[in-house]
């Protein structure tokens, strides 16, 4: 336990650090001419600003240091040029994206939906329902679970939607925000890395050169090992009732009525204050939910070409996701507002009241997400992805068989660094394909999905990335409180699925292999659960 006054020596030795981290790098790359692009400095950034987030539990600080040292690499050290990588290069450059400002605006929607939903009465009148129909910590749970295997469109469009659904039952019935936020996580991107028709479908046939890329997607999911563990881990967890790790405090405390473990946030306070509307009714929880699911496929294919002659499959192979999505949510609100203005149960002056209330409750997650964004930039700048790319080619001739479990360590490494899966996938995809094309495609397959379950699994694990911080944001949960807590469930599955892809790589059969994993996951958590029950 820290004691008073820790946590700002922790940061004061952890500045120091950095100072000392950075003054050495700027002798050796200005006294040394030691080179900095596309070498292991390139990931120094994102490494210091992890490290820092998880030492001093400060999130918003810990990514501008990463964001500062990036920009002092990529400048040479100049202090004009390092302001010029932060700003124009980094916050400015992000923010002018056509697809990040998207996202912003999905989820300044999806902020606005919920407050309306909250102010309505829906919320909380599907709680009052849900409380009949479900009447266990497990049903809570399970009911999480399959809600956001479900949701299988879109990794943002889950962490939110299932989030808003699902708060007041699990509230209800003594689950942890921690734990609500590690089954949102673990059902957003494992979910949509195994779903054919998603935007991570699209995404990763996106990358494939000379080769059918959905056709490929769906033979590669039965050795997605990391995705379908994952799904099994969470239902072996639920079902055993074991919890291990941070984890383990924090559900012992949700037991006795503290949700939170380490202080309510903001926006749950927020939500909390909000009087209660006893006129609410579950559709009105219900009908925008699925207007907004309904609007949001629509608006995917919409920018797939869709309704311009391509197929549905095609459609979204070619969406925007992020256009999309937008289009979706902003018609799903306007149909919200008005069913709330025919059912009279919000008049039209605290539908509007709510509109930037739901903007405000947003702005955490989008400040964390567009500081990972110019983080993510700032690597970029510095060549990490070429780095990498290197070392996957170069490993690629003597180990065949050992190469899937080589690539899903290289992968997990790249997304927990960087924060993105998607931008993991357009490193290391045409890689394998160009190793293995024409000489063996069971192999491509397999190494195909070890680089998918590989970046899965560092995005899971990473505290920059953008479905983290989204599934915090979803269950209105401390962000670090969900890394810190999800961590331990997602390497444990990372390490099963490590040897899993070990035999993958000689047995080259999804079944054999995928049984192997499962076996050995239920060992693990057996052995868990007995330790847990000798500590009790």
């Amino acid at each position: 336990m820290l004691q008073k006054g820790e946590p700002k020596a922790l940061t004061a030795v952890s500045l120091a650090a950095v100072a000392l981290v950075l003054a050495g790098l700027a002798v050796a790359v200005v006294h040394f001419h030691m080179p900095v692009k596309e070498t292991y400095w390139a990931l120094t950034p994102p490494v210091i600003a992890i490290a820092l987030a998880l030492i001093t539990k400060e999130v918003y600080s810990s990514l501008f240091l990463g964001i500062l040292t990036g920009a002092f690499l990529n400048a040479g050290f100049d202090l004009v040029g390092t302001l010029n990588q932060v700003f124009t290069g980094g916050i400015i450059k992000v923010l002018a994206d056509k697809w990040n400002v998207g996202i912003l605006i999905f989820l300044v929607i999806l902020g606005m939906m919920v407050q309306l939903m909250n102010r309505a009465g829906g919320s909380a009148a599907f709680g009052r329902w849900a409380s009949s129909h479900i009447t266990t910590r497990k049903g809570a749970q399970l009911a999480t679970m399959v809600l956001g295997c479900l949701i299988f469109i879109d990794d943002y469009f889950n962490c939110l939607t299932v989030g808003s659904v699902m708060r007041p039952v699990t509230d209800k019935h003594m689950v942890s925000r921690a734990k609500l936020a590690y089954l949102i996580d673990s059902t957003a991107a494992p979910i949509c890395i195994i779903a054919p028709i998603s935007s991570w479908a699209a995404a990763v046939s996106g990358f494939v050169k000379g080769e059918n890329g959905i056709n490929l997607f769906v033979q590669a999911i039965p050795f997605n090992f990391y995705a379908l563990l994952t799904i099994g881990m969470m239902i072996l967890l639920i079902t055993l009732n074991v919890d291990y790790g941070p984890m383990a405090l924090h559900e012992r405390n949700a037991v006795k009525g503290d949700l939170f473990t380490t202080g309510i946030t903001k926006e749950a306070q927020a939500d909390a204050s909000q009087t209660e509307e006893t006129r609410g009714q579950v559709i009105d929880m219900l009908l925008p939910i699925v207007a907004l699911i309904i609007c949001c496929v629509i608006g995917m294919i919409y920018t797939g070409g869709y309704f311009e002659g391509t197929g549905f499959v095609e459609s979204f192979a070619n969406s925007d996701a992020s256009v999309g999505l937008v289009l979706g949510s902003s018609v799903a609100l306007l149909i919200t507002v008005v069913f709330y203005l025919v059912r009279q149960v919000l008049p039209f002056a605290s539908c509007m009241e709510c509109l930037p209330e739901g903007f405000k409750q947003m702005v955490p997650a989008m400040l964390i997400l567009s500081f990972a964004w110019s983080l993510k930039a700032m690597t970029d700048g510095l060549g990490a992805a070429k780095f990498v790319a290197g070392v996957v080619a170069n490993s690629a001739g003597s180990f065949m068989n050992f190469l899937p479990c080589i690539i899903f360590l290289i992968a997990i490494g790249l997304a927990f660094a960087t924060g993105t899966s998607w931008g993991t996938f357009g490193i290391l995809i045409p890689i394998v394909v160009s190793c293995f094309q024409g000489s063996d495609h069971t192999m491509m397959i397999i190494s195909i999905s070890a680089c998918m379950a590989g970046a899965v699994c560092g995005d899971h694990c990473s505290p920059i990335s953008d479905t983290t911080i989204m599934s915090s944001a979803g269950a209105q949960c401390v962000h670090l409180n969900h890394v810190m807590t999800q961590l331990p469930y997602a390497l444990t599955v990372a390490a099963v699925s490590f040897f899993t892809f070990l035999v993958a790589g000689f047995s080259k059969s999804a079944p054999v292999s995928l049984c192997f994993g499962i076996v050995l996951l239920c060992l693990v958590l057996m052995a868990m659960l007995r330790r847990q029950r000798r500590m009790i």
